[in-house]
């Protein structure tokens, strides 16, 4: 049975707490974990399943660490610690979970052959496509 995860490879899981705001930037735009952690060269989806193995504690130290090195959110600067409080809250429950563990293999790359798969089937519709383009040119000599 085909994977239901393929076209959303991101687990689900992780929603709630990437997609919630850290605060406004200077222009005034709502600035989410996802994109806190993007602007920062990390990986959103690594960094929650990472922040999920850390338990609760460690997670909100971690957080508030990365959120003290954030400086497009001008508010950050003096209340990273109760920012990173609040969205330790957000993440999901129980590092022994099945499906956390499953959505942490997900984001960190554990599915082998994937982008293998993806890259010949790629081929194969790149030459199927050059032998229908060129199997007209030697029908007119």
């Amino acid at each position: 049975m085909a994977d239901p995860n393929v076209l959303n490879p991101h687990p689900p899981e992780f929603d709630q707490f990437l997609y919630a705001s850290v605060g406004e930037d200077r222009n005034g735009y709502v600035v989410t974990v996802l994109s806190t952690l993007a602007r920062l060269g990390l990986d959103p989806w690594k960094e929650a399943a990472d922040l999920v193995s850390l338990g609760r504690d460690g997670a909100r130290a971690r957080l508030g660490a990365l959120l003290a090195r954030f400086r497009d959110v001008p508010a950050l600067a003096s209340d990273h610690g109760r920012v990173a409080r609040d969205l330790s809250q957000l993440l999901p429950e129980g590092r022994a979970s099945g499906s956390l563990k499953r959505a942490a293999s997900t984001v960190t790359g554990d599915r082998p052959g994937t982008s293998g798969a993806i890259w010949a089937v790629l081929a194969i519709i790149f030459l199927l496509f050059q032998m229908f383009m060129g199997g007209g040119s030697g029908s007119g000599e």
